[in-house]
C-alpha cells in the first residue's frame, strides 16, 4: 500500500467527512512554495499550508535554530522554572508589540490562544468581585475549536453540536461598507448593560469566513466603545500576524491599541506549534494578588517549549530582514495587479487585497454553501493542475508564504483564470 491508502487505516483529519472524502494526498517533501506527493507531482502551496509557514517549506534559518535549541535544551517545564529561549521571545515581542502589551502567557495553538484570553477577561472581573459571564464577537467569525474558542466563533455549522455547551457570545455585524452604523449601534446598546467581559475580533480581515476585510477606521471606533465601557478588546492575530496585512501585525493600522492579542501560526514559521497571549499591565495586575486563588490556573504541558522559542525567534528575525520586507511588498503588488485584471470579468463579483493576501468572488447561480459541490468542484481543479488552494464556498483566496517566485505567483493566477473559464 501507498502511504495514501495506509492512512486511511487509521487516521482521522480535521474538516473531513471520511465517508465521501477522497484519499488524502500524500506530501513527502518540502521547499520554499513547493511541495512534493509520494508520486513526485509538484504542488505550488498558494496558503501557507493553512497561513502557518511564510518563510517556505524545510527553511534552513529555523531548521538550524531548532537543532542547536535541541542539542542544548528541548523542553524543561514552565511551572517554576524559565529559560533563555522564553525571555528573548518576550523581549523580542516586546519591540513588536503595541506599546501596550506587556506581559505574554505561552500556550500550544490558536484557540488555546483565544481561550486563554476570554478565561482572563471573565476572571479578571471575578477577581475584582464584579459579574459579567459574556463576550462579543462578530457575526460570521472565526476563533478556533476548542470550547470558549468555539463559541466565539459565528460560522454555526461548526458549532451546531455544541450550542447548548458554550459560553455566551453575542454578536454584532462586521462594520464593511455601508454596514458600520448597524456595527456600532448594536455594539453600542450590548455596552449599556455592564454584563460583557470582552470583545474579541479578527482585525481587519475574517479569515475563514473567506478573506471579509474592513476598515481599521471602523474598529477603532468600536474599541474606543469598549474602552469607556470598561470591556477588554481581543485582537485573534492568529492569522493576521506577522506580515499577513503588510505589517508586522494587522493592529498597526489602528490608533487603538488592544487590551489583549492572541499570537500563533507564522509565529513559529510553520514549524512546532507554539501559542502566545499577550497582556496590558492592567490585565496581569488583577491577578497579582496575596489571595493564591486570583491566579490564573491555566497551564500546558509544553508551555514556553523552549525548542518552540528558538523556531519563534528564528522566525521573527526572517520577518525583520530586508529580504522578506520586500517580498511582501513584492507580492502585494502583484496582488493589486492581479485584481485590476479581474476587474470587469464577468464571473468575479468582487475582490480584495490586504498585504499577502487575495481573494475573490466566483458568479454562482445560487447560495454556496461552504464545503458544497462548487467549491469542492474549485478544489480538484486546482489540485490537478498543481495548485494548493482551499476555496471557501464560491470565494477562492491567495495567501502565499513570502519566498514564492514570481513565476509562481503568475501560475497561480493563471489557473485561476482558467478555474473561472472552466469550472
Amino acid at each position: 500500500m501507498n502511504l495514501s491508502e495506509r492512512d486511511i487505516q487509521h487516521n482521522w483529519h480535521p474538516y473531513t467527512q471520511h465517508k465521501t472524502a477522497a484519499p488524502h494526498i500524500a506530501i513527502t517533501k518540502g521547499e520554499g512554495a513547493l511541495l512534493w506527493d509520494e508520486s513526485g507531482k509538484t504542488y505550488i502551496d498558494a496558503i501557507a499550508s493553512w497561513w502557518v509557514n511564510p518563510y517556505g517549506h524545510a527553511n534552513k534559518v529555523i531548521a538550524d535554530a531548532i537543532y542547536r535549541q535541541l542539542t542544548t535544551l528541548e523542553h524543561v517545564l514552565f511551572g517554576g522554572f524559565t529559560h533563555e529561549p522564553a525571555v528573548l521571545v518576550a523581549e523580542k515581542l516586546m519591540q513588536l508589540l503595541p506599546s501596550n502589551q506587556q506581559k505574554l502567557f505561552y500556550s500550544d495553538n490558536g484557540s488555546t490562544a483565544v481561550e486563554i484570553a476570554i478565561k482572563v477577561a471573565l476572571q479578571y472581573f471575578y477577581n475584582k468581585g464584579e459579574r459579567r459571564t459574556k463576550i462579543i464577537a462578530f457575526e460570521n467569525a472565526f476563533h478556533g475549536d476548542t470550547f470558549a474558542a468555539m463559541a466565539a466563533s459565528g460560522i454555526s455549522f461548526f458549532t451546531e453540536a455544541f450550542k447548548g455547551s458554550l459560553l455566551e457570545v453575542v454578536r454584532i455585524p462586521l462594520p464593511t461598507s455601508g454596514n458600520e452604523k448597524v456595527s456600532y449601534e448594536a455594539l453600542e446598546a450590548l455596552l449599556k448593560t455592564n454584563e460583557f467581559a470582552g470583545f474579541i475580533f479578527e482585525p481587519l480581515v475574517q479569515g475563514a469566513a473567506g478573506m471579509v476585510m474592513y476598515e481599521a477606521a471602523e474598529l477603532d471606533k468600536l474599541m474606543v466603545l469598549c474602552k469607556k465601557h470598561n470591556v477588554f478588546t481581543i485582537a485573534d492575530e492568529v492569522m493576521t500576524g506577522f506580515g499577513k496585512t503588510g505589517k508586522t501585525f494587522a493592529c498597526d493600522y489602528l490608533t487603538e491599541q488592544p487590551d489583549m492579542m492572541c499570537l500563533s501560526k507564522a509565529l513559529t514559521g510553520g514549524t512546532i506549534p507554539m501559542a502566545i497571549t499577550t497582556f496590558t499591565q492592567e490585565l496581569f495586575d488583577g491577578f497579582y494578588d496575596d489571595d493564591v486563588n486570583k491566579a490564573l490556573f491555566h497551564g500546558h504541558t509544553f508551555t514556553a517549549n523552549p525548542t518552540g522559542c528558538a523556531a519563534a525567534l528564528a522566525s521573527m528575525e526572517l520577518l525583520g530582514t530586508a529580504e522578506m520586507q520586500d517580498n511582501l511588498r513584492r507580492i502585494n503588488a502583484k496582488h493589486l495587479d492581479f485584481q485590476q485584471k479581474l476587474a470587469n470579468h464577468p464571473r468575479v463579483t468582487a475582490t480584495r487585497v490586504l498585504g499577502v493576501i487575495l481573494a475573490l468572488e466566483i458568479k454562482t447561480d445560487g447560495a454556496e454553501s461552504y464545503y458544497g459541490s462548487f467549491r469542492n468542484k474549485l478544489y480538484n481543479f486546482f489540485i490537478d493542475h498543481g495548485i494548493i488552494l482551499r476555496p471557501v464556498g464560491n470565494i477562492v483566496y491567495v495567501l502565499p508564504p513570502y519566498v514564492i517566485s514570481d513565476a509562481q505567483l503568475e501560475k497561480i493566477y493563471q489557473t485561476i483564470e482558467a478555474a473561472l473559464q472552466e469550472c
